[in-house]
Parts: C-alpha cells; structure tokens; sequence
C-alpha cells in the first residue's frame, strides 16, 4: 500500500492506494472525506468515473484536480 499525500483547500489528506497485481485492480481512499473507489487496470475512462465520484463528497475543482492526481498516482505504481 502507498499513501500520498494530498494539499488542497489548505488541508493536507492522506490518499491511501492498494494495488492487487495478482487480480488485477486498485483501491483508493480518503479517509478525511469518508471516500473510497475500487477499479480494474481494463477500466475505461477512469478519471471521469473517479470525478463523478469524489463530486459526491467534494467541490467539483476539487474532484477534478485529486482525480487526475490518483490516475497520475496509480499509473506510476
């Protein structure tokens, strides 16, 4: 498990990430906003499913910007 580190709104938030290499998938959480996402490495569009998401719990700049973050994030892993 990696855990980033996320600034924004002037708030520091850890972002947890699991990578399952075996099954082939990811799980993301925010702790600090009661958020987690689960998606396979085949998911198409995964940033735009992960906005609409984090949109639910936070400002939509907001959601863009830490949604490209975890695509950035989970891409590197």
């Amino acid at each position: 498990m990696k855990i980033r580190k996320n600034f924004l709104e002037g708030l520091e938030q850890k972002v947890y990430i699991y990578e399952n290499k075996k099954e082939e998938f990811f799980v993301v959480a925010v702790p600090d906003i009661n958020w987690s996402y689960t998606f396979t490495y085949e998911e198409d569009d995964i940033q735009s499913k992960l906005m609409h998401s984090l949109k639910e719990r936070i400002a939509s700049e907001t959601a863009l910007t830490l949604s490209s973050r975890i695509v950035q994030w989970t891409t590197e892993m």
